[in-house]
């Protein structure tokens, strides 16, 4: 099942200069896939995953998320549809630093109504999963990164969404933090949730089934795991030296 199809997206933006940022881009993300976005700086994997998210509209072409076109929804509509089929996991958190681990986690669910004890028994079976059940009650500038970053992925779990979405999820976290959270969303991905990952580092980008690669707004390669992490990490290398690019388009390169 398809749980994202993208079809000849392109993004073009009107400044002082017309800039097309997208170009006949198409893509599918079937249920249970962890897919990685790579590309140098301006490539246009931030636009794309911008686009997906709703956070910007195509200049055409078509996105579908869950046999849904949230493009051609009504502002409430699609503030409702995000809400309920999208997560989200940005490199900066997003955390509410006024709430508590356990409230900025729940919050998805209070805005939808949801009863008291089932927001609980959720909170506390995902917080559990990803180990921050000791922390529910810190603010958030009493927790470290990779703390700060496990509560932003429970948030964007607890509502079970049909797509979560991160942005260098790891860029913000040390190497270990780095490796814990991308083991996490490799748990979870397992547990069927299905991921698409925009990332610079090619370490990050290893966990993932599939990595696809963009180079000037259009689809460059894609290349598939299959015999072991350190081999996928090694192609992910490969195909981002033929890439070309200045070296501070990707991250340090980490075995």
């Amino acid at each position: 099942m398809d749980i994202l199809k993208v079809n000849q997206l392109s993004k073009i933006y009107n400044d002082k200069l017309s800039h097309k940022a997208l170009s006949n881009i198409d893509l599918t993300i079937k249920k249970g896939e962890f897919v990685g976005i790579m590309g140098p700086s301006g490539s246009g994997k931030t636009t794309l995953l911008n686009v997906i998210s709703t956070i910007d509209s195509p200049t055409s072409g078509e996105v579908i998320i869950n046999a849904q076109q949230p493009h051609k929804l009504s502002q409430e509509e699609l503030a409702v549809f995000r809400r309920r089929q999208l997560g989200f996991v940005f490199q900066s958190y997003n955390l509410l630093p006024t709430l508590t681990v356990l409230e900025n986690m729940l919050l998805p669910l209070t805005l939808d109504g949801t009863p008291v004890a089932e927001m609980m028994k959720k909170a506390n079976l995902l917080s559990e999963k990803l180990g921050i059940l000791e922390i529910l009650n810190k603010r958030t500038y009493e927790i470290s990164g990779g703390q700060a970053q496990r509560t932003a992925i429970a948030r964007a779990l607890i509502h079970n969404p049909q797509l979560l979405l991160a942005d260098e999820p790891t860029g913000n976290l040390d190497s270990k933090s780095a490796r814990d959270v991308m083991e996490l969303l490799t748990k979870m991905n397992r547990e069927e949730v299905t991921m698409m990952l925009v990332t610079h580092d090619p370490l990050a980008a290893s966990y993932c089934s599939r990595v696809v690669f963009i180079k000037d707004g259009e689809l460059y390669n894609e290349i598939y795991a299959g015999d072991g992490r350190k081999i996928f990490y090694q192609k992910i290398i490969h195909v981002l030296s033929l890439m070309g690019g200045d070296a501070y388009d990707f991250s340090t390169v980490r075995s």
